[in-house]
């Protein structure tokens, strides 16, 4: 998933290098989307590890 968040960034990036402004926003609000729940669940399996771990 996080992969697909870089991707998408780095889409946004050459987008808007090219001038695409619709579709580099596009891309960048996919991005945040996709990165923000890449950190919730990482945040989520780390609580799950320390609780199973004790």
């Amino acid at each position: 998933m996080l992969g697909y968040a870089a991707l998408f960034f780095i889409l946004a990036l050459i987008a808007g290098i090219l001038g695409f402004g619709g579709i580099a926003s596009a891309a960048a609000g996919i991005a945040k989307v996709l990165f923000v729940v890449f950190l919730i669940l990482l945040v989520v399996s780390l609580v799950t590890g320390f609780v199973g771990a004790a």
